[in-house]
């Protein structure tokens, strides 16, 4: 078997452990809605933030030579990456990926990634196939209250889904104003390299695959603000998904929730072939919107719900 990396992997026990990356930052002009993202600097900086964040499935990469030396070629087929961000990553800092295997079940392993300073950007759980029981994301979203008190997402409900939206990928297709680059451009940048990749879609391009469309689905999201991804899971269920090929992507929202700074949406899409009644893929995004970015957010508040 053709090995599809050349990322060298160190193995301690039951831990996989990858080498430091310094991914890249492609979002910096990243636009929706009329205005700037979380990605851009001086609009990250106006929410406390140190400078334009990377964009978290970049981070997908590192896991998948560590995914392959667990798994081999079913990873590819029925891959699981399931995880809560809970650090920023900006470009020129480096990061390394872990994956924990577990001698209990064989299927699933416990994800992780660091910074050098030891700070940890995301966890959470990987897999192969299904049967495992519940992801780290659906248990996280099963534990979590329900948003109260809503302003930005105050007409949206669990259930609300949207018709089926065309989307594709060829190594050349800009994918517009949400991600503005092609897949060919985004390999050169990735912190891993394959040849895999010029036919196989790679999970963190998965993403963009779903989401470059999203602002189709007709949610009732009041807006402009400023979003940024707080938890996500890509599931590969009929893979790879394929450089060139014609999906459909469907949106169903089911969880909403909030803190203290944000308003959160959860959302399930699922990819299928034209006219196919089973999904190849799936993802489970939460969208975590800054209450602050909504410049009327107090006034709102206060006029639905009082001081």
């Amino acid at each position: 078997m053709t090995e599809p990396f050349d990322t060298p992997i160190t193995r301690e026990g039951t831990l996989l452990v990858g080498p430091w990356r310094g991914p890249r930052q492609m979002l910096a002009e990243q636009h929706y809605d009329g205005h700037a993202s979380i990605h851009d600097d001086a609009t990250a900086q106006k929410l406390g933030f140190k400078g334009g964040t990377i964009e978290g499935p970049t981070h997908f990469t590192q896991f998948e030579p560590l995914a392959f030396a667990l798994w081999g070629e079913r990873w590819f087929r029925e891959g699981c990456l399931s995880v809560h961000f809970r650090a920023p990553v900006f470009e020129g800092e480096e990061v390394r990926a872990t994956i924990e295997a577990d001698t209990a079940m064989p299927s699933r392993a416990k994800a992780r990634m660091e910074r050098l300073d030891g700070t940890e950007i995301l966890t959470g759980s990987i897999e192969v196939g299904t049967g495992n029981g519940p992801t780290a994301l659906e248990q996280r979203l099963a534990s979590l209250a329900p948003l109260v008190d809503p302003v930005v997402l105050r007409d949206v409900h669990v259930g609300l889904t949207s018709q089926r939206i065309p989307v594709r990928m060829g190594a050349d297709d800009h994918m517009g104003n949400y991600y503005p680059f092609t897949l060919a451009q985004k390999r050169l940048r990735m912190t891993e390299t394959s040849d895999r990749f010029a036919t196989a879609i790679p999970m963190e391009m998965i993403s963009v695959l779903i989401q470059h469309k999203a602002g189709e689905d007709r949610f009732p999201v009041r807006g402009p603000h400023v979003g940024l991804f707080a938890d996500q899971e890509i599931r590969l269920i009929d893979g790879p998904l394929e450089v060139g090929a014609d999906y459909e992507v469907e949106r169903e929202i089911v969880g909403l929730s909030g803190s203290k700074r944000t308003e959160s949406m959860w959302v399930k899409s699922r990819v299928y072939r034209p006219g196919g009644t089973s999904p190849v893929a799936e993802m489970l995004l939460n969208s975590a919107i800054m209450k602050e970015s909504y410049a009327t957010y107090a006034a709102e508040h206060a006029a639905l719900y009082g001081s």
